[in-house]
């Protein structure tokens, strides 16, 4: 004679529900992350949004949270991690930067906070020091250089052999061009080279040739600053005139549209 068979369902112990959830808690001691009810169970975000908050807190300090790292990690595409992320700033759990290193590479720094809005740390980079402009060449030593540069033509030009009444009346007008940024190479060229065979008035010369050759100003080549974008898609920071996706991002659109040809 067979065995019988239960199948009743066993009784439930005594004081539990008779539907719903069962937990079955074990206390970690080791390898957890600590997720505030406030988010498990937030009213308004996603369970994609929700999840993802709770992958991003249990990520060590450093680790990369770009688009591109997470649509690799996850099967969830592009479009939906791209909102889930944009759910969980907009609700505080997260804070996006941009930051200036040393070197002068600029980097996104993303900030996860477990308690929506959190005071977050100062940031562990400093930002980059102002470029100071260099400081103005004082008039004696600018005089001392073009009087040096006058009275060393002879070494290149023995017909250009001047007294030192004729190099201090000069000297201001070799000054002029040492104030436009023109290298001292380039004035000493400008006045030893196609000399004529014979130079009567070698002061008269010299001071032809600075007057007439004196060169323009350098135009101010100062271009407006193209504002900075975070990449849609991989998080990297690239200057272009309206958000985006960055080049890297753009070649690989392009590679993924081009058709197949059949073989």
């Amino acid at each position: 004679m067979a065995a019988p068979q239960v199948i009743a369902p066993s009784r439930a112990p005594s004081g539990s529900p008779a539907a719903g959830v069962q937990h079955v808690n074990v206390r970690h001691s080791s390898g957890f992350t600590v997720i505030g009810n406030h988010l498990a169970q937030h009213p308004d975000l996603s369970l994609l949004a929700i999840g993802l908050a709770a992958h991003i807190q249990s990520l060590p300090t450093g680790a990369r949270i770009g688009i591109k790292f997470l649509t690799a990690r996850f099967p969830e595409s592009e479009a939906r991690i791209t909102a889930a992320l944009k759910e969980l700033e907009a609700a505080g759990y997260l804070h996006r930067i941009r930051l200036r290193l040393p070197d002068g590479r600029v980097v996104t720094r993303t900030t996860s906070y477990n308690q929506p809005n959190a005071t977050a740390p100062a940031p562990a980079v400093p930002p980059a020091p102002r470029r100071q402009p260099p400081p103005p060449i004082p008039a004696e030593a600018r005089h001392r250089a073009a009087a040096n540069l006058l009275a060393g033509l002879r070494r290149h030009a023995p017909q250009l052999t001047l007294s030192a009444h004729d190099i201090a009346e000069l000297a201001p007008e070799v000054t002029a061009w040492l104030d436009r940024d023109v290298h001292p190479a380039t004035i000493r060229h400008a006045l030893t080279s196609d000399l004529p065979a014979s130079v009567r008035r070698p002061a008269g010369l010299v001071r032809n040739r600075l007057t007439a050759h004196l060169p323009p100003p350098l135009p101010d080549t100062t271009e407006p600053a193209v504002p900075l974008q975070d990449c849609d898609r991989c998080d990297r920071v690239f200057r272009a005139p309206e958000p985006g996706h960055c080049r890297d991002c753009r070649t690989d659109e392009s590679a993924n549209r081009q058709p197949v040809r059949a073989g």
